[in-house]
């Protein structure tokens, strides 16, 4: 049995909590302490870095390109060239290519490059063949100037397609690369790819879908490209597809080196 005095204690120090209790009630508690600030996680997130428009992806490789381009004029380069005809290699040759003193580039055929050459033939037979080996030099002339249109890709161009809303930024894959969609980039109908490293803004490859205008063949292009020690990009690869004709012309820069000042 618990003593009278037992009682007494034990209401008076339950008696003494009651202040205590009041004091760390939520009401009291809001009137007497400070309002407390937001926790980091309801604060409004970092916005993106640059880089990750479409817009900022534009000038970056504008810049790129700017730069790649200053810099490849203190180069110069092998290129070759082989034109093929439904699987069939028609003639072959070399350049050494410079940039001249203009800002074009300069090409001297190399001597002994590999060439294959046609036989001639006389007769009626004979005109046929070089009236065909004449409609295959200017379609092959006018396919090359095709891919010059192209590659490298202009940056007014560009900026200009962006400018129409012409131009499409996939996010970035698997392996790192941003696809840059580009339509009616140089003609009406045609179709620019360009495949990105995401995270230097660089040219990686490019894709065309186009045509030749004298008549109207669909064309194809592929570029791959390679960097330079000092991070200059240039088209490593070129592979180009006239479906109608079945004719395929492939371009291969090699061998770059600084050019004597």
């Amino acid at each position: 049995m618990t003593s009278k005095r037992e009682n007494v204690i034990a209401r008076s120090c339950l008696i003494a909590l009651v202040p205590l209790a009041v004091l760390a009630s939520p009401a009291v508690a809001q009137e007497t302490q400070p309002p407390a600030q937001a926790p980091p996680a309801q604060q409004a997130a970092p916005a993106p870095p640059p880089a990750a428009g479409g817009q900022d992806r534009v000038a970056a490789l504008k810049q790129s390109l700017a730069s790649s381009m200053a810099a490849l004029r203190s180069y110069e380069w092998i290129e070759t060239t082989a034109v093929s005809m439904k699987g069939e290699e028609k003639s072959k040759k070399q350049n050494r290519c410079f940039y001249g003193a203009d800002g074009k580039v300069m090409k001297v055929p190399i001597e002994g490059a590999p060439q294959a050459a046609a036989k001639d033939k006389r007769g009626v037979r004979g005109k046929v063949v070089a009236n065909k080996k004449e409609e295959i030099g200017d379609s092959m002339k006018e396919a090359i100037a095709l891919v010059k249109s192209y590659v490298p890709p202009d940056a007014a161009r560009i900026q200009a397609a962006k400018d129409a809303g012409k131009v499409a930024v996939n996010p970035p894959d698997a392996q790192g690369k941003v696809q840059m969609v580009i339509k009616d980039y140089l003609k009406a109908g045609d179709s620019l790819t360009i495949d990105l490293n995401a995270a230097a803004n660089t040219l990686a490859g490019l894709t065309v879908a186009s045509y030749t205008d004298k008549e109207k063949n669909a064309v194809g292009l592929k570029v791959s490209f390679g960097a330079l020690a000092d991070g200059a990009i240039y088209p490593a690869n070129i592979a180009l597809d006239v479906k109608e004709q079945n004719m395929n012309v492939a371009i291969t820069n090699s061998g770059y080196k600084k050019t004597a000042p």
